[in-house]
Parts: C-alpha cells; structure tokens; sequence
C-alpha cells in the first residue's frame, strides 16, 4: 500500500472557529478501511445517494460507499494517474480524464472496461464537467483549450484555444449551458457551451486559480487561490449575475487552497462552503460572512486536493498520503468538523 499505510497512525486535531485546538484525539476513533486506492488519491466527488467516485495515481477508478468505505467497482484502463473524476447528478456514468492526455467514460452498472473513449488533447486533461443530462461532456487542458464532446458518439463537436489558458477545473452550472474555468493564468471564465465561446471573464487574481464550483441555485462561483506562507491561498465568491468582481474572499489557509465546494443547505446549517488545502486543513466559512466556522488538521496526510459535498453535514476529502477521509460537520450556533471514517 505505500505511504497509504501511514493513514493508520496519524492523528487528527480539531481546531475551534478562532484557530485554537479544542481536542485532539488518535485517528483510530475514526473508522477506517481499506484504502480506495494504493497510491495518492488525486480527484473524489459525490454520487447519488451514497457513492462517490475516486480517481488516483494508481491509474484507477474507484466507486465506493462512502458510508461504508467498501469498494464497490474499479475501472481500469488510463495508462496513467487519473486527474479528475466527475458524474452527472441521478445519472449511471462516469468520466475519468488522466495524465495520459485521454478521458474515459465508464458505467456504473456495466463492464470493467470504458464506455466511451475521448481522445484529442496535447497534454494533460486536467479540467471535466458533464452537463447535468450526461449528454454533453466539457474537458480543458495544459494544452490551452477547451473541448465540447458528445458522449453518445465520443465525437469532439467543438474545441477552443486561448493563449497560455492552463486550465486547472471545470464544473457546469446547474441547468444552464455555462460552464465555469479556472486557470493557471489566473482567471475564472464563463463559457457558453453552446458555441463553446467565452461569456465573461472576472477579474484576475494575483495568483494562480486552482478549483471553482457552483452553487446549485445557479447563482454563485467560487474559485480557489495558490499561494504561501499566508500568501494567496483564499476562496472567492463570485456572483454570476452580477459580475463585475468579487462577492466575498475567505482567507485563513497558509498554503494553496486546493479545492473549494458549497455546501448543500442543512435545516441549521447557514449557507456555507468548505475548502481544503495543502497546509492539510479543511475549513468550513459562512458563505456571506466568510467568517471561519470550523477547521480540522489532517496530520500526517499530505496535501488534500479534493473536496466532495455529499449532504449537507458529509464531506469528502482526497489527500495524497491517506487515502480519503469522511467529514462530519455538527452542530448549528458553533460548528465542529470532524473525521469520522477513512478509506
């Protein structure tokens, strides 16, 4: 299993709204499972009701219960580390995009082997959204461009190059054709999938633009920041109504925020995001405040790369060193974040 053994003996600090440990405890109060997979874990994001899709260096891709941490299939058939894993929401497929310049598409419910293959980038595909029907897949790479394809066919039915547009994420917005990107250039565009033309570019940021999600109303973007040393590394809001620059900025991570997602609304939950980091910390801000409601510190993990919301008190979170790990927020006037399981 490699480093993935380490994940035994780490331990878990949970840390107040301010920053301050409140408790710290061994991570064998927390659950733990076979790993998902034998190498770094480097994409993870929910499927309905209770799956969720992992892509890893190992070259796999994994469906587990995330509340059973049992491995339900494993695709294989990327020649190199998997990058990004997506799904469209009640639907049976998966896509894959990988290190080996290809994405594949897998069913849930039928061979090991890939449904659909979607050759045509240069380089590594390192951005993935399907539209919300599973009909229509957006990929984006190192390579500068942006492609549209049709899963039925595979065919590439529209393709998009701007200079030194490195892309780093892709997600759809909710029942819209507008799919969000973020950059290596340091941007967050709007794309038009329709003409697969640029829509609306929001301001540059000072550091590179790691990850970007969308709230499910449609409404709002979110993208993530590198950065060091308390430098960078803050999430921005975005209006996607208004856009002539930022709503919000949650700033608190010492290191590149690597992954930023919203959180479904709870019954007592404010409408809040969480991001997770290379500094090995999730935090969980109120949306409108971008006050800091609950930290955790993965120790011994590595840097976490991927978020997952799967409710609105369950995340999921991908790290490098420990396979991946299921967080539990709690309570309502003062929450707490906790890991309860790992696999």
């Amino acid at each position: 299993m490699g480093k993935l053994q380490s994940k035994i003996s780490f331990h878990t600090a949970k840390y107040r709204a301010d920053g301050s440990v409140g408790q710290t405890g061994p991570a064998g109060a927390s659950r733990q499972h076979s790993p998902a997979h034998t190498d770094a874990v480097t994409s993870v994001a929910a499927l309905k009701p209770d799956l969720c899709v992992s892509g890893g260096k190992d070259k796999s891709v994994a469906v587990s219960s995330w509340r059973s941490g049992a491995a339900l299939r494993r695709f294989i058939g990327h020649e190199r580390e998997v990058t990004k894993v997506t799904s469209a929401l009640d639907s049976s497929r998966v896509f894959s995009a990988s290190r080996d310049k290809t994405v594949m598409m897998w069913e849930l419910h039928g061979t090991s082997g890939p449904s659909q293959h979607f050759p045509g980038h240069d380089l590594v595909v390192t951005g993935l959204a399907v539209s919300p029907d599973a009909s229509q897949l957006c990929t984006g790479s190192r390579d500068n461009t942006v492609c549209k394809w049709d899963t039925e066919t595979g065919e590439c039915v529209g393709r998009a190059a701007i200079s030194r547009n490195l892309v780093t994420h892709l997600c759809w917005v909710p029942g819209e054709p507008y799919v969000i990107q973020t950059s290596e250039d340091k941007t967050t565009r709007v794309w038009d999938s329709r003409e697969l033309q640029v829509a609306h570019t929001f301001p540059a940021k000072q550091h590179i633009q790691t990850c970007c999600d969308v709230s499910q109303d449609g409404r709002y973007c979110l993208s993530s920041s590198s950065g060091s040393a308390g430098h960078g590394a803050e999430a921005t809001l975005w209006d996607l109504r208004q856009t002539r620059g930022r709503v919000c900025e949650y700033k608190g991570h010492f290191q590149t925020t690597t992954s930023c997602v919203f959180l479904p609304r709870g019954p007592a939950l404010a409408p809040s995001i969480a991001t997770s980091s290379s500094d090995s910390t999730v935090k969980v801000w109120d949306q409108d405040t971008a006050a800091c409601l609950a930290t955790l510190c993965l120790e011994g993990s590595g840097p976490l790369v991927s978020l997952a919301a799967c409710d609105s008190s369950t995340l999921l979170c991908a790290s490098s060193n420990s396979g991946i790990h299921v967080l539990r927020v709690r309570g309502s006037t003062e929450l707490a974040l906790e890991e309860v399981a790992a696999f």
